[in-house]
């Protein structure tokens, strides 16, 4: 559970065995790896643009509405899609590409760690939260990659969240 202080979300009983938004580790782990250990460039594959429709992207059918789109892809959805509407990955987990991009735990700084570490929670305070992952407003290569990352702290209509839990 979260709670505000001020004009930060913080995170009450960090601990607890209860429901959680996912670490950033713990989002690109189960984005990036779940079909083997090594990772593509894209959600689909290495070939830019995608060859078979597999998420939704700012397509044709966004051509009014974002100002980048990804030209001869045409998913359908001109917004957010119901869940579900595209396969999942290999862990069995939907629309970590495309759809929303997603609100996680990790507060977010330029310098990413660089240390191997386990599970790591990121920066402990800071003004904005990461947000991983494409949504159906991105149609540049930099944002269909699985590496992009924004901040944020205001609602926007193309950012949602997912649930983690611990296992212990």
């Amino acid at each position: 559970a979260y709670e505000q202080k001020g004009s930060a979300w913080v995170m009450v009983q960090p601990l607890n065995t209860g429901y959680r938004l996912p670490t950033e580790a713990e989002w690109a782990w189960a984005a990036r790896y779940a079909d083997g250990p090594t990772p593509s460039r894209f959600p689909w594959g290495d070939a830019m643009p995608p060859v078979d429709v597999s998420a939704n992207y700012a397509d044709e059918t966004a051509e009014n509405m974002v100002p980048y789109t990804i030209s001869g892809y045409n998913d359908t959805f001109r917004g957010p899609a119901p869940v579900g509407s595209f396969e999942p990955n290999a862990f069995g987990i939907y629309d970590l590409a495309g759809n929303v991009s997603e609100w996680i735990h990790d507060v977010y700084s330029l310098d990413l760690q660089r240390d191997t570490l386990t599970d790591p929670m990121g920066p402990e305070t800071g003004e904005y939260h990461v947000i991983r992952g494409s949504s159906y407003t991105h149609g540049r290569f930099s944002e269909l990659r699985w590496t992009y990352r924004d901040y944020g702290d205001k609602p926007r209509t193309d950012v949602g969240f997912r649930l983690a839990r611990y296992l212990e």
